[in-house]
């Protein structure tokens, strides 16, 4: 069993679910990147711009892909809350 962990003299209750990060991502750089591009194809040339918009919106879908998956993937207690 785990030790008892004490603070001014109490004993405090162990944590009552673990805490959930999201795994490391390259979708917000890719996201930043297709912005920068769009960005800078308005000054510069219409295809910049729509490489650009192409790149920034298969990268928003794939980042919303993504974290739809981890919320998938997590205990059915959180989707009631």
């Amino acid at each position: 069993m785990a030790q008892e962990v004490r603070r001014n003299g109490e004993i405090v209750p162990p944590a009552g679910e673990p805490v959930h990060l999201p795994g490391p991502s390259y979708l917000p750089v890719v996201v930043a990147f297709g912005l920068t591009l769009a960005i800078c194809g308005v000054v510069i040339n219409w295809v910049v711009f729509g490489v650009g918009l192409v790149v920034t919106v298969i990268g928003i879908a794939r980042w919303i892909g993504q974290a739809r998956d981890e919320t998938a993937d997590l205990p059915l207690e959180h989707a009631e809350r």
